[in-house]
């Protein structure tokens, strides 16, 4: 299993005491409650057709800037070279 990743979390005040009092009344730790929604959270982008949507296009953006980096694309001035 992976190591746990620690992360620094900044609430406002009002979201703050909301979610004590939620961790509070569920009886959970506060930890537990969070990651609870932040999984729920990461399913519903997940199964959300317009982010897919995007998440392929920025990944189709990034292929393109490695392919354009490699350097049989660029000419002996580092641009890319025109065939």
């Amino acid at each position: 299993m992976k190591p746990v990743k620690a992360m620094t979390l900044r609430l406002e005040p009002d979201q703050a005491e909301a979610l004590e009092t939620i961790a509070r009344v569920d009886d959970l730790p506060i930890v537990e409650v969070v990651r609870a929604a932040i999984s729920e959270h990461i399913d519903a982008r997940r199964s959300d057709s317009d982010f897919r949507r995007n998440l392929r296009d920025q990944l189709e953006r990034a292929e393109q800037l490695l392919d354009e980096s490699k350097p049989e694309a660029k000419g002996r001035n580092g641009r890319k070279s025109r065939a």
